[in-house]
């Protein structure tokens, strides 16, 4: 009994040396929230993002008024990138991009715009069946691809917030 007493004592000690030697991953379950929020001042709800409206009537214009707050002592430089898509890496390609160059911005708040015509263009997707629905007076639905931006602040940080999807009314 003596013998095998030994050899299981030793495997024990050493798998707890081994086990306690072991670098753990910092491995959260919470949401990567950036430092400095960055909220739409304009939207018109949150439907599982912040949400703006447009309106065919009014002649389809997309607005879209990002954010940071006052007491965060920092200043949006500009908004870098823009895409038009449904994934979060689109905003990081440098190709593939809704708007050709940085959007200029001072101060805490920074304002993009749009309009429907030039989205259907720039994402391809077919404008008659959209404009169709829409003069029938039945569209009433959010665009199928969302808007993602990466915001570069006054110190050279660099901010992907979460998308904004957009609600057309008839």
């Amino acid at each position: 009994m003596k013998l095998h007493i030994k050899p299981i004592l030793f495997l024990a000690v050493a798998f707890s040396v081994a086990m306690s030697s072991c670098k753990k991953d910092n491995i959260s379950l919470e949401n990567n929230l950036p430092e400095i929020p960055v909220t739409v001042s304009n939207k018109m709800g949150t439907f599982t993002a912040p949400t703006v409206s447009t309106s065919f009537a009014a002649g389809a214009p997309i607005t879209i008024t990002l954010e940071i707050p006052a007491s965060s002592g920092r200043t949006i430089k500009e908004i870098t990138r823009v895409a038009a898509n449904t994934t979060y890496g689109s905003v990081q390609l440098t190709t593939g991009l809704y708007t050709a160059g940085p959007i200029a911005a001072s101060g805490t708040s920074v304002t993009f715009s749009t309009t429907l015509a030039e989205y259907y263009t720039k994402t391809a997707i077919p404008v008659a069946s959209q404009l169709t629905a829409a003069t029938a007076g039945t569209a009433t639905s959010l665009l199928t691809r969302n808007f993602y931006f990466m915001i570069t602040l006054d110190n050279g940080q660099v901010i992907v917030p979460t998308y904004v999807r957009v609600y057309v009314d008839k």
